[in-house]
């Protein structure tokens, strides 16, 4: 579909169904994006498998958005973005028909953006874009389980989202999420964040917490969304990234901290820890180094490696195992909007066990956990965007 022509028939519609002011100027914008590929992986559960699969290194979807002007520099503006699997048509993020995003609000050059909804939180607005899976590279080179959030594992519903302007290169943000609950403060969430950029240098950092993530259906990370299940979420980091010529080189900090763990979307209804043992807290500290090389105007290669403390404190007692990634991707574009790439991703846990399936290995994307404490997934796809 033409989207110039789709967005004249919707302004059309719109202009007669509501008669706005003939002063008023609206556009309506239909996007998209299809990423689909063939994916080995060498342990799931005790097997190798070969599978066609959707979403990776950017999840498929599609999405309209759109800006009425309302004088003086103020817009109102919207954006419904919808998830779905190309291998088999079905909806993403729990079943939702706009589970990627669902926002209404005002936009005014000189203050910021103000939107309500369905909305990301400020770890994947500002830290994300400083690691490989939040920029280049997709959800297999997520640090593990997607701990921190930077490949958008979930979003926050019922969403108040502030987005200042960039000044001299400063901007910042917020969000703050309502439980909807007569208890004000069961399954809430907040989160702040920011970045500098200058030439080619970008530094951000951001925090987030949110109480019960995953308990309930109606508060800010809901079950059928939640990455962890827990009493208590706290996620906070800073990354940096720096481009010379065609060369971009970054370096990211992340610290993810879960209190009273019970479960993880990843998992599904398997178990953290073995029966008669109690998980106290999980916490995760990233460092990643990540680096692309634009070799030509059509190609690109990337590589990542990232060092995981994990602390794990449990009734049985406390361990601190060690996990390695690393990541290689090559992307080359056949036109403007098709590309075709191939990426494989690596994960071994090393030192201490605890006795759980959090000893086995388990990239984000791939089926299930290993059956070992290594695991590897290749993919090769091709995305188009419209």
């Amino acid at each position: 579909m033409n989207k110039q022509v789709f967005a004249l028939a919707v302004s059309t519609a719109v202009s007669g169904t509501f008669a706005p002011p003939a002063s008023a100027q609206t556009s309506v914008t239909l996007y998209g994006v299809l990423d689909e590929g063939i994916n080995y992986t060498n342990n799931a559960a005790r097997g190798h498998v070969y599978e066609l699969v959707s979403g990776y290194a950017q999840g498929s979807r599609w999405g309209l958005k759109g800006a009425e002007e309302l004088g003086g520099g103020l817009k109102a503006i919207f954006q419904l973005e919808n998830g779905f699997d190309v291998s088999s048509g079905r909806f993403n993020q729990g079943g939702r028909m706009f589970g990627r995003q669902a926002f209404v609000g005002l936009s005014a050059e000189r203050y910021g953006v103000l939107t309500f909804g369905r909305q990301y939180d400020s770890v994947v607005d500002y830290l994300a874009q400083t690691t490989a899976n939040g920029n280049w590279a997709g959800s297999l080179f997520s640090h593990p389980y997607d701990n921190d959030n930077t490949d958008n594992s979930f979003r926050l519903d019922n969403t108040v989202k502030y987005t200042s302007p960039s000044i001299s290169g400063f901007q910042f943000g917020g969000t703050y999420s309502f439980s909807n609950d007569t208890n004000f403060g069961n399954n809430r969430a907040y989160s702040v964040g920011g970045q500098y950029a200058y030439g080619g240098l970008l530094v951000s950092a951001a925090y987030l917490q949110a109480n019960n993530p995953g308990n309930g259906a109606n508060g800010a990370i809901t079950a059928n969304d939640a990455s962890f299940v827990a009493a208590r979420m706290r996620v906070f980091g800073g990354g940096i990234t720096y481009t010379f010529g065609p060369a971009t080189a970054g370096f990211v900090y992340s610290n993810s901290n879960y209190l009273n763990p019970t479960g993880n979307g990843y998992l599904g209804i398997t178990p953290l820890v073995p029966p008669g043992v109690l998980l106290n807290s999980l916490k995760y500290q990233n460092f990643e180094v990540n680096g692309k090389y634009q070799v030509s105007p059509m190609l690109f290669v990337g590589a990542q490696y990232v060092y995981t403390m994990e602390t794990y404190d449990a009734s049985s007692g406390g361990v601190k195992p060690k996990i390695h990634s690393f990541g290689l991707m090559a992307d080359y574009n056949l036109s403007k909007r098709t590309d075709v790439y191939i990426q494989g991703e690596y994960q071994q846990i090393t030192g201490d066990s605890t006795y759980s399936i959090l000893d086995e290995a388990f990239i984000p994307g791939a089926q299930a956990p290993s059956s070992t404490s290594k695991q590897v997934v290749v993919r090769a796809a091709i995305r188009h965007k419209f």
